[in-house]
């Protein structure tokens, strides 16, 4: 019996420290992508390029809800956005009544290094490159 409670606590103690090492990974990744949209930022102000008030669009719809955030679309189909703090964010919501009158909270997520990853293929980009053909496409 001692053996197997050996066991089971080397087992227990290996999960730990691969999820505290995954939890590192994930904030050196998140800590490299905040940089991105810090230069991103500085970069579009430096231009004169005006943030504009963000809309979060309903999800599988052409609908879409005022927020309280302003800042830039990092993709045409308005789905990512970066403030001007360079906070991240992810541009769809449920439809909702409540929010079609008052408008959207929107709450920043942990920016990724690779966005879309896991999504059908050609959907997913290094966010440096996404960031890039948001500057090479200003005109929109």
């Amino acid at each position: 019996m001692g053996d197997q409670s050996s066991w089971r606590d080397e087992r227990r103690e290996a999960a730990a420290a691969h999820a505290a090492a995954l939890e590192r990974k994930k904030a050196a990744e998140t800590a490299q992508a905040r940089e991105l949209l810090v230069h991103f930022v500085q970069k579009m102000k430096n231009l004169g390029i005006e943030p504009e008030p963000l809309r979060a669009q309903v999800i599988g719809s052409s609908t879409s809800y005022r927020t309280d955030v302003t800042g830039w679309y990092l993709r045409r189909n308005r789905s990512l956005a970066v403030d001007l703090d360079a906070n991240f964010y992810i541009l769809g919501v449920s439809p909702s009544l409540k929010s079609r009158l008052t408008g959207v909270h929107l709450t920043p997520s942990d920016p990724p290094l690779v966005v879309g990853q896991g999504a059908r293929d050609g959907e997913s980009m290094p966010l440096q490159h996404l960031l890039q053909l948001r500057m090479d496409s200003l005109s929109w």
